[in-house]
């Protein structure tokens, strides 16, 4: 029976061990990542996603011209995908749930090529069980995109240095434009590819740390010769979007502050969505490097360049956000699987199954609320059933603030699909080409002849009047009064009925 019973056991691990390296954390990353999709509802940013991805292609080039040119080619996307499979949250998700499985599969492939196969295993599986995967693998933003497509662009350079062709370098300059157009910031990992092609050149493949097969120098000669010529794409499409987003850069980042030296050490646990995640991949990753030597100039590079870069622009100009790094995830955990390789294969899995045992509540707490911090959720779908379940003809909705990143307009009318008239609004966000409407500014008047406003103001208030300022709670308080107010959470709404004596 023991006999019997190790023939089973060697049988069944050598049919895993006969898998595509990339199919277990492909599997595992799209089975976590699926778990609880639908669960948080859409956010802030995932809000403008639906506002933009649901407008022509004529309104969303307004909105480019506008604000948010850098997303533009990501809105364009998603607007071809809405078309097909509706806009529902879990429709809207879905394109980086596949965008973070396949990443998680590419990683696997590039550890292999790297490190070995038992290196890009265990890449690719930590990869899946980090909080911060699901959490940008949950949302309908760019991040998940940019994160697999720095990664391809990554696995087709190393493809290119191996066994140079014009057709591998045609794939890596396809790969290294969508990058652009997807997000520019992701484009600073050309730093490393840049760093590690010129070494190739300069002193051969092998200290460069790409293994490649026996051929003529000469070819050596031409790698870095093509790589400037895969790259000139990637100027041509995303040089014009970088020039338009760099004048839009005082509207879209008005809420980012200036970079300071422990935004560095809060990065690990930014991108893994997990400060003590964070910090175990880190440690891991660097065991990796050092065992690595030579071969981990590029996923070193990959962390460290990118990061470096950013950081040093944005102690100059307001850029630094820790989720525009989540593309830098990928390379460290390459360093961390090559540690895990040198290990048995039990002791690996106890490292991966740890770091997912430490990021539970972390993904618990993501697949409540997408917002940051998660003890402040905002329940745009409560605030939306309230409004819908006191509806009469003729209502009118007042919102306070109007111009604020809640954007709590777009909740009402995502979660409601028919809200009351917004009577306010003069001019509305898709014909002004902005994320924002116009409103009259004379409220008073515009609110002539209203008899019911539901009023939905940010925050928790007992006197939701008082909270709104300027002419508009002027107008408000002067000729309304608070029937019945519903408290929600991160938000307020009220029943306003006309004074008799108006």
């Amino acid at each position: 029976m023991g006999q019997l019973s190790e023939r089973s056991t060697g049988a069944a691990w050598e049919h895993l061990r006969r898998l595509p390296v990339w199919l277990p954390p492909a599997l595992l990353t799209l089975a976590v990542t699926v778990t609880g999709l639908g669960s948080a509802q859409l956010w802030r940013d995932e809000l403008a996603t639906w506002s933009a991805a649901t407008r022509s292609p004529g309104d969303l080039a307004r909105l480019a011209g506008t604000i948010d040119a850098a997303t533009g080619p990501y809105y364009l996307l998603m607007h071809l995908w809405t078309r097909v499979f509706g806009d529902s949250t879990i429709a809207l998700r879905v394109p980086a749930v596949l965008a973070m499985t396949v990443a998680a599969g590419l990683l696997a492939v590039l550890g292999a090529r790297l490190v070995d196969r038992r290196g890009g295993l265990f890449a690719g599986l930590l990869f899946a069980v980090l909080p911060g995967t699901s959490r940008y693998g949950q949302e309908a933003r760019p991040y998940a995109l940019a994160t697999m497509l720095a990664v391809l662009a990554t696995v087709l350079l190393v493809t290119a240095l191996r066994r140079p062709s014009w057709a591998r370098w045609a794939g890596y300059a396809a790969a290294v434009a969508a990058l652009g157009l997807i997000h520019l910031i992701a484009l600073t990992v050309l730093a490393a590819h840049a760093l590690v092609v010129l070494i190739a050149w300069w002193r051969g493949p092998a200290q460069a740390g790409i293994a490649t097969p026996a051929q003529p120098d000469a070819g050596r000669d031409r790698r870095v010769w093509r790589w400037l010529v895969a790259v000139v794409p990637v100027a041509l499409l995303a040089g014009p979007l970088l020039v338009k987003a760099r004048t839009q850069q005082s509207r879209q980042l008005n809420w980012v502050h200036l970079a300071r030296l422990d935004d560095l050490t809060a990065l690990p646990g930014g991108v893994t969505q997990s400060s003590v995640v964070g910090g175990l991949l880190v440690g891991v990753a660097a065991l990796g490097a050092a065992r690595l030597g030579r071969r981990a100039l590029l996923p070193v590079g990959a962390v460290l360049l990118p990061v470096l870069l950013l950081f040093a622009a944005g102690t100059v100009v307001p850029l630094w956000v820790p989720r525009y790094l989540v593309f830098v995830v990928p390379s460290a955990c390459l360093l961390a699987g090559a540690a895990l390789a040198a290990v048995a294969a039990p002791a690996a899995l106890v490292v991966v199954v740890l770091a997912g045992l430490l990021g539970l509540p972390d993904q618990a707490a993501l697949r409540r609320t997408h917002e940051w911090p998660r003890s402040a959720p905002v329940d745009y779908a409560g605030a939306a059933r309230v409004i819908a379940d006191g509806q009469r003809p003729g209502d009118t909705v007042v919102y306070s603030p109007r111009h604020s990143w809640l954007f709590l307009d777009l909740g009402i009318e995502y979660h409601l699909g028919d809200p009351p008239r917004d009577v306010l609004v003069t001019e509305d966000e898709v014909r002004r080409g902005d994320l924002w409407a116009a409103e009259c500014p004379e409220p008073a008047q515009c609110l002539a002849g209203t008899t019911r406003v539901w009023l939905v103001v940010s925050g928790r208030h007992a006197e939701p009047l008082a909270a709104v300022p300027g002419a508009k709670g002027d107008a408000l308080r002067r000729d309304f009064t608070v029937t019945q107010v519903w408290q929600r959470p991160g938000l307020t709404v009220a029943l306003l009925t006309s004074r008799p004596d108006r």
